[in-house]
Protein backbone atom coordinates (compact mmCIF):
# COMPACT_ATOMS: atom_id res chain seq x y z
CA UNK A 1 0.00 0.00 0.00
CA UNK A 2 2.69 2.23 1.00
CA UNK A 3 4.05 1.81 -2.89
CA UNK A 4 0.32 2.58 -4.07
CA UNK A 5 0.51 5.74 -1.57
CA UNK A 6 3.85 6.94 -2.87
CA UNK A 7 2.42 6.38 -6.95
CA UNK A 8 -0.98 8.35 -6.58
CA UNK A 9 0.91 10.81 -4.47
CA UNK A 10 3.31 12.08 -7.12
CA UNK A 11 0.85 11.53 -9.84
CA UNK A 12 -1.54 14.09 -7.61
CA UNK A 13 1.35 16.21 -7.58
CA UNK A 14 2.14 16.32 -11.22
CA UNK A 15 -1.40 16.68 -12.57
CA UNK A 16 -2.38 19.68 -11.03
CA UNK A 17 -4.80 22.44 -12.82
CA UNK A 18 -3.15 24.49 -15.60
CA UNK A 19 -2.81 28.00 -14.12
CA UNK A 20 -4.38 31.21 -15.60
CA UNK A 21 -2.60 34.69 -17.29
CA UNK A 22 -1.11 36.97 -15.62
CA UNK A 23 -3.30 39.69 -13.63
CA UNK A 24 -2.25 43.53 -13.13
CA UNK A 25 -3.74 44.47 -9.53
CA UNK A 26 -0.79 43.55 -6.93
CA UNK A 27 -2.65 44.07 -4.16
CA UNK A 28 -5.79 42.19 -4.72
CA UNK A 29 -5.33 38.71 -3.05
CA UNK A 30 -6.93 36.72 -6.30
CA UNK A 31 -5.02 38.70 -8.77
CA UNK A 32 -1.54 38.61 -6.84
CA UNK A 33 -2.17 34.57 -6.95
CA UNK A 34 -3.06 34.46 -10.40
CA UNK A 35 0.97 36.44 -10.59
CA UNK A 36 1.79 33.74 -8.61
CA UNK A 37 0.91 30.82 -11.04
CA UNK A 38 2.27 32.47 -13.94
CA UNK A 39 5.14 33.08 -12.15
CA UNK A 40 5.79 29.93 -11.03
CA UNK A 41 5.55 28.41 -14.32
CA UNK A 42 6.91 31.02 -16.75
CA UNK A 43 10.17 32.26 -14.94
CA UNK A 44 13.19 30.83 -14.32
CA UNK A 45 14.25 30.22 -11.02
CA UNK A 46 16.94 28.33 -9.14
CA UNK A 47 17.16 27.60 -5.07
CA UNK A 48 17.37 25.66 -2.08
CA UNK A 49 14.30 25.13 0.02
CA UNK A 50 13.75 23.68 2.90
CA UNK A 51 10.16 21.29 3.86
CA UNK A 52 9.41 20.76 6.97
CA UNK A 53 6.45 18.09 8.35
CA UNK A 54 6.23 17.29 11.52
CA UNK A 55 9.50 16.29 12.82
CA UNK A 56 10.97 15.26 9.09
CA UNK A 57 12.96 18.16 7.72
CA UNK A 58 13.82 17.71 3.92
CA UNK A 59 16.22 20.31 2.18
CA UNK A 60 15.79 20.42 -1.89
CA UNK A 61 17.42 21.72 -4.75
CA UNK A 62 15.04 23.08 -7.59
CA UNK A 63 16.24 24.37 -11.25
CA UNK A 64 13.75 25.35 -13.14
CA UNK A 65 14.10 27.09 -16.76
CA UNK A 66 11.31 28.83 -19.16
CA UNK A 67 12.86 28.96 -22.66
CA UNK A 68 12.45 28.79 -25.92
CA UNK A 69 12.79 24.46 -25.30
CA UNK A 70 9.87 24.81 -22.75
CA UNK A 71 9.81 23.63 -20.03
CA UNK A 72 13.00 22.13 -18.17
CA UNK A 73 13.14 21.44 -14.22
CA UNK A 74 15.55 19.85 -11.80
CA UNK A 75 15.15 18.76 -8.39
CA UNK A 76 17.76 17.05 -6.32
CA UNK A 77 17.60 16.07 -2.50
CA UNK A 78 20.43 17.82 -0.49
CA UNK A 79 19.68 15.80 3.04
CA UNK A 80 18.13 12.22 3.49
CA UNK A 81 18.04 9.48 0.78
CA UNK A 82 19.54 10.08 -2.42
CA UNK A 83 16.46 11.33 -4.93
CA UNK A 84 16.37 13.28 -7.93
CA UNK A 85 13.56 14.12 -10.30
CA UNK A 86 14.10 15.40 -13.86
CA UNK A 87 10.87 17.28 -15.99
CA UNK A 88 10.99 18.24 -20.03
CA UNK A 89 8.58 17.51 -22.86
CA UNK A 90 9.46 13.97 -22.73
CA UNK A 91 7.98 13.29 -19.41
CA UNK A 92 8.87 12.98 -15.62
CA UNK A 93 12.07 10.60 -14.57
CA UNK A 94 12.08 10.09 -10.88
CA UNK A 95 14.48 8.11 -8.46
CA UNK A 96 12.67 5.90 -5.70
CA UNK A 97 16.14 5.52 -3.76
CA UNK A 98 14.07 2.58 -1.46
CA UNK A 99 14.09 0.17 -4.31
CA UNK A 100 16.74 1.66 -6.35
CA UNK A 101 14.26 2.28 -9.15
CA UNK A 102 14.15 4.95 -11.45
CA UNK A 103 10.70 5.35 -12.64
CA UNK A 104 9.39 6.88 -16.52
CA UNK A 105 6.45 8.39 -17.23
CA UNK A 106 5.70 10.13 -20.61
CA UNK A 107 2.35 11.01 -19.42
CA UNK A 108 3.61 13.35 -16.87
CA UNK A 109 4.64 17.13 -17.53
CA UNK A 110 2.72 19.44 -14.85
CA UNK A 111 5.17 20.99 -12.57
CA UNK A 112 5.60 18.40 -9.02
CA UNK A 113 6.56 22.29 -7.29
CA UNK A 114 3.42 23.88 -5.54
CA UNK A 115 2.24 26.31 -8.07
CA UNK A 116 -1.62 26.55 -6.19
CA UNK A 117 -3.12 27.83 -9.46
CA UNK A 118 -6.07 30.00 -8.97
CA UNK A 119 -9.47 29.43 -11.71
CA UNK A 120 -10.92 31.87 -12.76
CA UNK A 121 -14.10 32.01 -12.63
CA UNK A 122 -14.62 33.24 -9.18
CA UNK A 123 -15.35 29.48 -8.02
CA UNK A 124 -12.24 29.50 -5.09
CA UNK A 125 -13.70 32.54 -3.52
CA UNK A 126 -16.54 30.35 -2.75
CA UNK A 127 -14.52 27.59 -1.05
CA UNK A 128 -12.00 30.16 0.21
CA UNK A 129 -11.69 33.58 2.35
CA UNK A 130 -8.50 35.44 1.28
CA UNK A 131 -6.69 38.46 2.45
CA UNK A 132 -3.40 39.89 2.20
CA UNK A 133 -0.81 40.59 4.92
CA UNK A 134 2.45 42.01 6.37
CA UNK A 135 5.88 41.91 4.07
CA UNK A 136 9.09 40.14 5.23
CA UNK A 137 12.34 39.40 3.45
CA UNK A 138 12.99 35.80 2.52
CA UNK A 139 16.00 34.33 0.64
CA UNK A 140 16.63 38.14 0.10
CA UNK A 141 13.76 39.21 -1.55
CA UNK A 142 11.10 40.95 0.31
CA UNK A 143 7.95 39.04 0.34
CA UNK A 144 3.90 39.70 0.63
CA UNK A 145 1.92 37.54 3.08
CA UNK A 146 -1.40 36.14 1.52
CA UNK A 147 -3.97 33.85 4.00
CA UNK A 148 -6.09 31.77 1.70
CA UNK A 149 -8.53 30.16 4.63
CA UNK A 150 -11.42 27.52 3.88
CA UNK A 151 -15.13 28.30 4.51
CA UNK A 152 -15.48 24.39 5.25
CA UNK A 153 -13.90 21.72 6.70
CA UNK A 154 -13.81 19.90 3.56
CA UNK A 155 -10.35 21.70 2.71
CA UNK A 156 -7.15 22.96 4.08
CA UNK A 157 -5.92 26.48 3.79
CA UNK A 158 -2.59 28.30 2.66
CA UNK A 159 -0.60 30.85 3.85
CA UNK A 160 2.12 32.04 1.66
CA UNK A 161 4.56 34.74 0.98
CA UNK A 162 5.08 35.68 -2.59
CA UNK A 163 8.00 38.33 -4.35
CA UNK A 164 7.07 41.31 -4.44
CA UNK A 165 7.77 41.92 -8.00
CA UNK A 166 7.87 38.91 -9.68
CA UNK A 167 4.70 36.79 -7.30
CA UNK A 168 6.76 33.90 -7.19
CA UNK A 169 6.45 31.99 -4.22
CA UNK A 170 8.92 32.16 -1.72
CA UNK A 171 7.40 30.23 1.33
CA UNK A 172 4.43 28.40 1.81
CA UNK A 173 2.62 26.53 4.62
CA UNK A 174 -0.41 24.24 4.51
CA UNK A 175 -2.50 24.86 7.81
CA UNK A 176 -5.73 23.31 9.17
CA UNK A 177 -8.82 24.97 10.07
CA UNK A 178 -7.47 25.70 13.58
CA UNK A 179 -4.80 28.27 11.40
CA UNK A 180 -1.63 24.99 12.75
CA UNK A 181 0.78 24.62 10.31
CA UNK A 182 0.75 20.78 9.01
CA UNK A 183 3.36 21.55 6.90
CA UNK A 184 6.08 24.07 5.68
CA UNK A 185 8.21 25.20 2.86
CA UNK A 186 10.77 28.31 2.48
CA UNK A 187 13.11 29.11 0.06
CA UNK A 188 16.98 29.65 2.31
CA UNK A 189 18.35 31.20 -1.30
CA UNK A 190 17.20 31.69 -4.94
CA UNK A 191 18.00 33.08 -7.82
CA UNK A 192 16.20 34.57 -10.99
CA UNK A 193 16.00 34.64 -14.72
CA UNK A 194 19.42 35.21 -15.72
CA UNK A 195 21.33 34.65 -12.91
CA UNK A 196 20.32 30.42 -12.92
CA UNK A 197 22.71 28.37 -13.94
CA UNK A 198 21.72 26.18 -16.74
CA UNK A 199 24.47 23.57 -16.28
CA UNK A 200 22.57 22.39 -12.67
CA UNK A 201 19.77 20.94 -15.16
CA UNK A 202 21.88 18.33 -15.90
CA UNK A 203 21.55 14.73 -14.57
CA UNK A 204 24.36 13.19 -12.39
CA UNK A 205 25.41 9.86 -12.33
CA UNK A 206 22.71 9.34 -9.78
CA UNK A 207 20.07 8.32 -12.19
CA UNK A 208 22.39 6.11 -14.21
CA UNK A 209 23.13 4.03 -11.11
CA UNK A 210 19.86 2.71 -10.76
CA UNK A 211 17.59 0.17 -12.87
CA UNK A 212 15.02 1.99 -15.15
CA UNK A 213 11.20 0.75 -14.53
CA UNK A 214 8.56 2.28 -16.75
CA UNK A 215 5.79 3.90 -14.23
CA UNK A 216 2.35 1.40 -14.20
CA UNK A 217 0.21 4.78 -14.52
CA UNK A 218 -0.69 4.66 -18.42
CA UNK A 219 0.73 7.42 -20.33
CA UNK A 220 -1.26 10.35 -21.39
CA UNK A 221 -2.55 13.96 -20.76
CA UNK A 222 -4.56 16.60 -20.04
CA UNK A 223 -8.43 15.39 -20.60
CA UNK A 224 -8.77 12.47 -23.16
CA UNK A 225 -11.44 12.01 -25.58
CA UNK A 226 -13.65 9.27 -24.36
CA UNK A 227 -16.39 10.04 -21.82
CA UNK A 228 -15.41 9.07 -17.78
CA UNK A 229 -16.58 5.23 -17.22
CA UNK A 230 -16.94 6.09 -13.77
CA UNK A 231 -17.70 9.55 -11.73
CA UNK A 232 -18.15 10.49 -8.17
CA UNK A 233 -21.97 11.55 -7.34
CA UNK A 234 -21.19 13.24 -4.51
CA UNK A 235 -18.31 16.43 -4.68
CA UNK A 236 -17.75 18.77 -2.15
CA UNK A 237 -18.95 22.31 -3.15
CA UNK A 238 -16.49 23.78 -5.60
CA UNK A 239 -14.76 20.96 -6.63
CA UNK A 240 -15.14 20.57 -10.33
CA UNK A 241 -13.53 18.09 -13.17
CA UNK A 242 -10.20 19.31 -14.38
CA UNK A 243 -8.70 16.25 -16.18
CA UNK A 244 -9.46 13.08 -17.16
CA UNK A 245 -7.57 10.42 -18.88
CA UNK A 246 -8.49 6.20 -19.68
CA UNK A 247 -6.56 2.83 -20.52
CA UNK A 248 -7.74 -0.39 -21.56
CA UNK A 249 -11.11 -2.05 -20.80
CA UNK A 250 -12.82 -3.98 -17.78
CA UNK A 251 -11.72 -6.39 -17.14
CA UNK A 252 -8.69 -6.32 -19.45
CA UNK A 253 -6.71 -3.71 -16.97
CA UNK A 254 -8.62 -1.27 -17.30
CA UNK A 255 -7.28 2.06 -15.23
CA UNK A 256 -9.88 5.64 -15.57
CA UNK A 257 -8.14 8.91 -13.47
CA UNK A 258 -10.11 11.80 -13.21
CA UNK A 259 -8.85 14.93 -11.42
CA UNK A 260 -10.83 17.33 -9.15
CA UNK A 261 -10.04 20.85 -7.90
CA UNK A 262 -11.71 23.46 -6.26
CA UNK A 263 -9.31 26.18 -8.01
CA UNK A 264 -7.03 25.32 -5.27
CA UNK A 265 -7.31 22.14 -3.75
CA UNK A 266 -6.47 19.00 -6.44
CA UNK A 267 -7.99 15.03 -5.47
CA UNK A 268 -7.41 11.97 -7.80
CA UNK A 269 -10.11 9.25 -8.20
CA UNK A 270 -8.05 6.06 -9.65
CA UNK A 271 -10.88 3.24 -10.60
CA UNK A 272 -8.57 0.41 -12.07
CA UNK A 273 -9.28 -3.22 -12.65
CA UNK A 274 -7.89 -5.69 -9.86
CA UNK A 275 -7.76 -9.82 -8.87
CA UNK A 276 -9.39 -11.72 -6.14
CA UNK A 277 -5.97 -11.84 -4.63
CA UNK A 278 -4.78 -8.57 -4.82
CA UNK A 279 -4.98 -8.04 -1.07
CA UNK A 280 -5.87 -4.49 -1.14
CA UNK A 281 -6.68 -2.89 2.05
CA UNK A 282 -10.28 -0.90 2.14
CA UNK A 283 -10.08 2.50 4.71
CA UNK A 284 -8.58 5.51 4.99
CA UNK A 285 -4.74 5.81 4.78
CA UNK A 286 -2.41 8.90 5.54
CA UNK A 287 1.15 9.82 4.72
CA UNK A 288 2.19 13.25 6.04
CA UNK A 289 -0.44 15.59 4.32
CA UNK A 290 -1.68 13.47 1.96
CA UNK A 291 -5.31 11.27 3.00
CA UNK A 292 -6.08 8.31 0.83
CA UNK A 293 -9.38 6.26 0.77
CA UNK A 294 -9.66 2.82 -0.98
CA UNK A 295 -12.90 0.73 -1.41
CA UNK A 296 -13.22 -2.24 -3.89
CA UNK A 297 -16.46 -3.04 -5.86
CA UNK A 298 -17.11 -5.48 -8.32
CA UNK A 299 -13.22 -6.30 -8.82
CA UNK A 300 -12.57 -2.79 -9.09
CA UNK A 301 -10.17 -0.71 -6.98
CA UNK A 302 -11.40 3.02 -6.41
CA UNK A 303 -8.82 5.14 -5.22
CA UNK A 304 -9.50 9.04 -4.26
CA UNK A 305 -6.18 10.95 -3.30
CA UNK A 306 -5.60 14.77 -2.05
CA UNK A 307 -3.63 17.15 0.09
CA UNK A 308 -6.90 17.54 2.26
CA UNK A 309 -8.68 16.31 5.13
CA UNK A 310 -9.93 12.59 5.57
CA UNK A 311 -13.96 13.18 5.16
CA UNK A 312 -13.10 14.74 1.50
CA UNK A 313 -11.44 11.81 0.05
CA UNK A 314 -13.54 9.22 2.31
CA UNK A 315 -16.84 11.05 1.09
CA UNK A 316 -16.02 11.20 -2.88
CA UNK A 317 -14.58 7.53 -2.60
CA UNK A 318 -17.78 6.20 -1.22
CA UNK A 319 -19.94 7.87 -3.75
CA UNK A 320 -18.26 6.77 -6.47
CA UNK A 321 -19.94 4.34 -9.30
CA UNK A 322 -20.12 3.51 -12.80
CA UNK A 323 -21.89 5.72 -15.60
CA UNK A 324 -25.13 3.92 -16.76
CA UNK A 325 -24.81 3.54 -20.99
Amino acid sequence: MKHRFAKWGLALALLGPAGPGVASDKDDPVAMLERMSSAMSQMSYQGTFVYVQGDKVDTMRITHVADQHGIRERLVAVSGAPREILRDSSGVRWVLADDHSVFEDSGFNISFFPELPLDQHGRTELSYSMKTGSSERIAGHRARNIEVLPRDHFRYGYSLWLEEHSGLLLKWELIDQDKKPLAKLMFTDLRLGSEVDGKELRTTSQLKMFKKTASDLPAGRGHSNARPKWLPGNLPPGFKMTGHRFFGEEGEGMYEHLIYSDGLAAVSVYVESISEQSGVEAGISRMGTTHAFSRVTDDMLITVVGDVPAVTVQSIGESVSIVDP
